[in-house]
């Protein structure tokens, strides 16, 4: 019987100090998590001031652009020609099935709607690089825009 005791006995103290690592682990994620809070708050209240100063000097607030809008821009930005849909789903690894094609292609063409990309002729589409719907020279993104920052 006493070495029953004594195994129940190890292991409560095994679990004690899983107890208080964990009890630590907390403290420091609270800790960690409490700084990311402070610092997102800090950023929203920059960006509410930017966007203020912007209204106030007649300047048109940005859009930002989603992450795969920017990976898409990203992508012209590097390669020197024209890019058909599918060719923009394989170089991203998203798949060349149509469903993955005709979802790129809407993308682009939301692209070229908002004068960041320009589509010469049907597929493939170019940067518009200086927001006038027409091409200059192949793929440069407006020098003004920002892929990650704006539409």
């Amino acid at each position: 019987m006493r070495q029953l005791l004594d195994k129940i006995e190890t292991r409560q103290q095994l679990v004690r100090e899983t107890i208080e690592r964990l009890r630590a682990q907390i403290t420091e994620l609270t800790e960690q998590l409490a700084t990311a809070e402070h610092t997102l708050e800090r950023l929203e209240i920059t960006r509410e001031t930017v966007l203020e100063l912007a209204t106030e000097d007649g300047t048109p607030a940005p859009e930002s652009l989603p992450p795969g809008y920017r990976d898409i821009l990203t992508l012209f930005e590097q390669n020197g020609d024209g890019l058909r849909a599918k060719d923009v789903c394989h170089t991203l690894g998203l798949g060349i099935e149509p469903r993955h094609t005709e979802g790129m292609r809407a993308k682009l063409k939301r692209l070229v709607n908002r004068d960041l990309l320009t589509e010469p002729e049907p597929r493939p589409v170019h940067p518009d690089p200086v927001g006038t719907g027409r091409p200059r020279d192949q793929l440069n993104l407006k020098s003004d825009e920002h892929p990650q920052n704006t539409l």
